[in-house]
């Protein structure tokens, strides 16, 4: 920044400190130094703009309004009370982690706010090496959803999005939430909220988050409820469910390597003729274990226990069910 824009921003901001009206641009124009050097009108107001915009970036809570329902312009102001800032005193832990996170974000939109908040950091005299220490952590928020969801969660709107179910080739669903945040879980971001077609609170990964996500309704309408923990709810939908027993299948040599680096391998074993191996597993779903067991066709035999067999031996005479035409 040139020391001329510094000297008149900061001529801008001890301006609009000292008066408790709203001040028409072109007040300001009349009384703010720097700002009598513009050509002409326009290039006034585009000086102007890029000043506002400059100081909003920085922190400083600019005001609009207007003195009067007669008035025709809008004004500017700066509440004093919002602009003071109170004392900060940061352990050099503490500063050495706003350093890491400043550093953190590999998102424009994060990495932007990230800076302005080391500025006015300096501004209030607190010292924060943004260099110290090797570690360089990065976090990536390149999924296209998720700048929108964010704004959404800060501007208190719902969202329509189409979500894809369950993997690539999972279902693409539209869905009209209530966000209430947007977190990280193990690498993945989640979009946390109320889902207004399931009437529940659920939670969606922004990367199967396809085509635009629109934002509705006023802003300032949605609201996380008080103490909610995001983080939590994004866990108790994604986590595994818990052990309930375990399952000892025979498995073809050479066959089913991904059940086999899931399972634990008891030893060699026949069955019906056919060497193989035979395998522990746990069971957390059996409905869901019964159907990944059947995909493998004859390459696999449920030894124990003798409802996942059942299970599979069902779903097996469904697939050879033909389907029925009215």
């Amino acid at each position: 920044m040139s020391s001329s824009r510094a000297e008149r921003l900061v001529n801008l901001v001890l301006c609009l400190l000292s008066t408790r009206q709203f001040l028409t641009a072109e007040r300001i124009r009349a009384i703010v130094p720097g700002y009598a050097d513009a050509p002409g009108d326009d290039a006034f107001f585009r000086m102007f703009e890029r000043d506002k915009a400059e100081l909003r970036e920085l922190g400083v809570p600019l005001e609009t309004g207007r003195r009067s329902t007669f008035d025709t312009a809008d004004g500017y102001r700066i509440a004093r009370q919002d602009y003071e800032l109170g004392e900060i005193d940061l352990e050099p832990d503490e500063a050495a982690a706003v350093a890491l996170a400043a550093r953190l974000w590999d998102s424009p939109q994060l990495a932007g706010a990230a800076r302005g908040a080391l500025v006015k950091l300096r501004a209030a005299g607190v010292e924060v090496d943004e260099d110290s220490g090797r570690i360089q952590p990065r976090v990536r928020a390149g999924d296209p959803a998720f700048a929108p969801l964010l704004a959404a969660v800060q501007a208190g709107r719902a969202v329509t999005f189409d979500h894809r179910r369950g993997g690539p080739g999972g279902e693409v669903v539209r869905r009209h939430v209530e966000p209430w945040g947007v977190v990280s879980w193990r690498g993945r971001w989640y979009l946390v909220g109320h889902d207004r077609d399931r009437d529940d609170v659920r939670s969606f990964r922004v990367s199967r988050i396809s085509g635009t996500v629109t934002a509705t309704g006023p802003a300032g309408a949605v609201r996380a409820p008080e103490g909610v923990d995001l983080t939590a709810l994004v866990r108790r939908g994604t986590d595994l469910p818990p052990v309930t027993g375990v399952a000892r299948v025979w498995v073809a040599a050479g066959r089913a390597q991904g059940l086999r680096r899931l399972a634990r391998v008891l030893g060699p074993r026949t069955h019906r003729g056919r060497p193989g191996d035979e395998l522990e597993l746990d069971l957390r779903d059996p409905a869901m274990v019964a159907r990944w067991l059947a995909g493998h066709g004859p390459d696999i035999a449920v030894l124990d226990p003798p409802d996942l067999a059942e299970r599979v031996r069902a779903t097996w005479a469904a697939a050879a069910d033909p389907v029925s035409t009215p």
